[in-house]
């Protein structure tokens, strides 16, 4: 009889399951139903989600999505997959690795059935999610345990934080990067990161300390749960490990919406800054994501790119995701060890 099994469940957002508009609508209707990630009164959300944004956005998100989206599928899913394969590889025996993504498949649901239905006796569960944010970890790991709820049985459940600087992210970042840059000879290195409304970001502060003066130049007690600090010290590391001169890297946020305020600088501001600044081979690195997808691929790497060309640039780098690149899984099942006695 094999011994005890060690259940694994990465985390990921989530993607729709094709690029056609009905499939894309399904998926942003559970996505921006969550009021994790909408933060308003329900009747408000239901009213902007279903007057608004349900409507019109589906069409083109899922044009999106057909311009990046691969013959082996959603490339956020495809890259998740290869690495759950390579960590489930290199944990070897006693650890059972799946998948689970928060909206759309396979669902958090399935993958908790099946790795408690291959006898593991206790499950760590990984946000892959570098930095935290209510929107993506806490709405992950809240529906991880909304599906133990329902079990008679539930086992020891250990989750594992968020890792911005985590040595094994960071010098995995920089492994990816530093390639991608020693071919390129950027002028300047931006970093990219998903954004999030400042009432999000103000949510996470247990006082005061949030959008003060200096608030998010480190990480420490009081700003524990900051977003927007994670994402700053992700730069520093990152930078750091790459031996970065101060004055050619900056960090910025993409992804916003109308209707609210969003934590800044903007990166299609910060672009056109720095396309004034005389800055000419641009390359960006969007360390929120540890897997290529929609945000990486099409809104850095198509519209940036284009943006770019348009305001004069002279070539542009979208440095790839780390994936499921060997120094990331290394770097993944040091995290995993760390969590597990």
């Amino acid at each position: 009889m094999s011994g005890p099994t060690t259940g694994i469940l990465l985390l990921q957002l989530g993607t729709p399951d094709s690029p056609n508009t009905r499939d894309v609508r399904r998926y942003l209707r559970e996505f921006l139903s969550d009021p994790r990630v909408m933060t308003m009164p329900a009747l408000v959300r239901t009213l902007v989600l279903y007057g608004v944004i349900l409507p019109f956005r589906p069409r083109r998100t899922a044009a999106a999505y057909a311009q990046i989206w691969s013959p082996q599928g959603s490339p956020l899913l495809v890259h998740t997959r290869k690495l759950a394969s390579a960590v489930a590889a290199r944990l070897g025996s006693g650890y059972t690795v799946e998948i689970g993504m928060r909206y759309g498949s396979p669902s958090i649901a399935s993958a908790v059935e099946k790795l408690l239905g291959a006898g593991a006796e206790r499950l760590v569960v990984v946000p892959l999610f570098p930095q935290y944010s209510s929107a993506a970890t806490g709405s992950a790991v809240a529906k991880v345990f909304e599906v133990l709820d329902g079990r008679a049985a539930i086992p020891p459940v250990t989750v594992v934080g968020d890792f911005h600087d985590h040595p094994g992210f960071v010098q995995a970042v920089a492994a990816v990067a530093g390639e991608a840059l020693d071919r390129f000879r950027a002028d300047y290195v931006l970093f990219s990161y998903h954004g999030l409304p400042e009432t999000q970001v103000r949510a996470a502060d247990p006082g005061e300390w949030c959008f003060r003066a200096g608030c998010c130049t480190e990480v420490r007690r009081e700003n524990r749960f900051c977003y927007r600090a994670q994402c700053f010290a992700t730069t520093r590391a990152v930078a750091a490990a790459l031996d970065l001169d101060e004055g050619t890297f900056g960090t910025s946020f993409q992804s916003r919406l109308a209707g609210q305020r969003w934590i800044e600088p903007y990166t299609d501001r910060v672009i056109a800054e720095l396309a004034d600044r005389g800055v000419r081979r641009l390359a960006v690195i969007v360390p929120s994501f540890v897997a290529d997808c929609l945000e990486t691929l099409e809104e850095i790497g198509i519209r940036g790119r284009e943006q770019w060309r348009e305001l004069g640039g002279e070539d542009f780098l979208a440095v790839p995701c780390v994936n499921a690149a060997e120094p990331w899984v290394a770097g993944l099942v040091d995290i995993i060890r760390e969590a597990v006695p």
